[in-house]
C-alpha cells in the first residue's frame, strides 16, 4: 500500500456528461491521484470521448467490457487492483469541485475513525437545517461531517482499511448496505461540512443536466431512476428532493438499520402498504 488515491470512473452510453466528468476529474487529481476508468458495452460515441483523454498522466488505467455489467464488478477491480491507502468513485454524471481530494484526504488523515467521506450532490435549495444540523458534528482536526451510516456511490473518499476489513462488495451487496456495515462495527461516514459541492448532471437543475422533458427522461433514464420506476420528470425531481430530506433527516445509529428494529420496521411498512388502496 502506498499514500496514493485511486479513483474510479465508470462510464456507458452518456458522451456529452462523459467529457465533462472525465475532464474535470482528471483536472482536479494531483500527482497521487491515479483514476482508473471502466467503459461498460460498446457506446461509439462515449468510447471515442474516452480515447482523447487515454494518454492523459492521471489516467492510470482503462478497462473495456463490452457487457453492460454495471456498477460492482468495475469497484471489485478498483478495489482488488489499487494499492492506495484510499479509494474513491466519481460518476459519469457528476462533477467534482476543486480541492475536493484535498479536503477529504486531509480529514482522513487527521481522523482515524473516518471510513467513507463524501460531496453533497444537491442544492443549496435541498438543505433543511432543522434536520440536518442535528447529525453534524465536529471530529479529529476540526473536520465537521454531517454523520449518516452511509455516503452515495459518487464523490467519495474511503479508507482501504475499510476493505481490509470488510472486503470486497459480494454480489448482494449495494455499496449503501456495505457503508452500514461498516458503521456497524465502529467506521464513521458523513459528508464534509460545509458541503463540498458535486454537480449531479442528471438533475433538471442542473445548469449541464439534459433532462429538460419527459422526453429526454426516457431518452436518458438514469439508473437509479429506473430502479425507482420514475416516469416523468416532476416525479424524478420529487424523487431527487426526497432523497435529499431522507439523507438529512436518517438516525445514524448502526442499530436501527439492524435486527430486530429493522424487520419491525419492514412490518409497520408491509402493513402501511397494505392499508393504502
Amino acid at each position: 500500500m502506498d499514500d496514493g488515491v485511486d479513483i474510479l470512473m465508470i462510464t456507458y452510453n452518456r458522451p456529452d456528461y462523459t467529457e465533462l466528468s472525465l475532464r474535470r476529474l482528471l483536472e482536479t487529481s494531483d500527482e497521487k491521484v491515479r483514476v482508473w476508468l471502466w467503459h461498460n458495452g460498446g457506446h461509439e460515441a462515449t468510447l471515442n470521448v474516452i480515447g482523447k483523454f487515454k494518454n492523459h498522466p492521471r489516467l492510470h488505467k482503462f478497462h473495456h467490457s463490452k457487457e453492460n455489467v454495471k456498477l460492482t464488478e468495475p469497484t471489485n477491480w478498483l478495489w482488488e487492483n489499487s494499492v492506495g491507502a484510499y479509494v474513491g468513485k466519481v460518476d459519469d454524471d457528476c462533477l467534482v469541485s476543486k480541492g475536493w481530494v484535498d479536503t477529504l484526504r486531509q480529514a482522513h488523515e487527521d481522523e482515524p475513525k473516518f471510513g467513507i467521506l463524501g460531496c453533497w450532490i444537491y442544492l443549496e435549495e435541498d438543505f433543511i437545517p432543522e434536520f440536518a444540523m442535528k447529525k453534524i458534528f465536529t471530529f479529529g482536526g476540526g473536520h465537521r461531517i454531517m454523520q449518516n451510516c452511509w455516503i452515495g456511490g459518487s464523490g467519495y473518499l474511503m479508507k482501504r482499511a475499510c476493505i481490509e476489513e470488510a472486503g470486497l462488495i459480494n454480489s448482494n451487496l449495494s455499496f449503501t448496505q456495505y457503508g452500514k456495515m461498516l458503521a456497524r462495527s465502529g467506521w464513521i461516514h458523513g459528508w464534509y461540512y460545509p458541503f463540498l459541492p458535486h454537480e449531479h448532471m442528471d438533475d433538471p437543475r442542473s445548469d449541464h443536466s439534459l433532462l429538460r422533458t419527459d422526453e429526454d427522461l426516457k431518452k436518458f433514464l438514469p439508473l437509479s431512476a429506473q430502479k425507482s420506476g420514475v416516469k416523468s420528470l416532476v416525479e424524478w425531481q420529487n424523487r431527487l428532493a426526497r432523497s435529499a430530506r431522507e439523507l438529512q433527516s436518517a438516525p445514524i445509529d448502526p442499530k436501527y438499520y439492524f435486527g430486530w428494529r429493522r424487520k419491525l420496521r419492514g412490518i409497520k411498512e408491509r402493513l402501511l402498504e397494505s392499508h393504502s388502496y
